[in-house]
């Protein structure tokens, strides 16, 4: 067998081999994404989406009190995004039978991570939760051909008359963010 260089290739593919990276992808300072137990049996499965110690706070993001539990529906190819908040934290859980594309962009000045950007699925089989910090702009694409179910537990009550939640376009990061990678 003989081994081949990029010169051994037909030219008009030759121009569009690329190396894939296969480096961990840059994470946002502040964000957490918090493995859960999930636990597959004959008769179906379990999963925990949350342990609360005595105080209230959640194991493993110490100081982070729930104020409100929320769920929203994305319907099949829905872009919600940008949203940011300059008070509230929150947390993401999406059923493993789901699965949703999300997308993290921080927008803080003087974090380490200034402008930037994540990806990030889940659901998808996996139980995770995911922790986004006040000013870290969050939104999400639904790439399946059914709704998804999104649960969020937040830490301020959200008030309808002064609401801590900003918009930026969708596209403001530019298009091609929420466009999948595929090979």
């Amino acid at each position: 067998m003989t081994n081949l260089a990029l010169d051994d290739i037909e030219e008009t593919i030759k121009t569009k081999i690329y190396n894939q990276s296969y480096e961990k992808a840059k994470e946002i300072e502040g964000v957490k994404i918090i493995k859960l137990r999930h636990l597959v049996a004959d008769e179906g499965d379990f999963a925990e989406i949350m342990r609360l110690n005595p105080n209230g706070e959640l194991e493993g993001l110490p100081g982070f009190k729930i104020a409100q539990i929320n769920r929203t529906r994305l319907f099949s190819g829905s872009v919600k995004a940008w949203h940011v908040h300059f008070k509230q934290n929150e947390i993401w859980y999406v059923p493993q039978s789901f699965q949703l594309f999300v997308g993290l962009w921080d927008t803080r000045k003087n974090s380490p991570t200034a402008n930037a950007k994540m990806r990030i699925n889940l659901g998808g089989g996996d139980s995770r939760l995911l922790y986004i910090p006040n000013g870290v702009a969050h939104g999400s694409m639904n790439l399946s051909n059914q709704p998804v179910e999104l649960f969020y537990f937040v830490d301020q009550q959200f008030n309808i008359t002064s609401p801590d939640e900003k918009r930026i376009p969708w596209q403001a990061a530019g298009h091609e963010f929420w466009t999948p990678e595929r090979d």
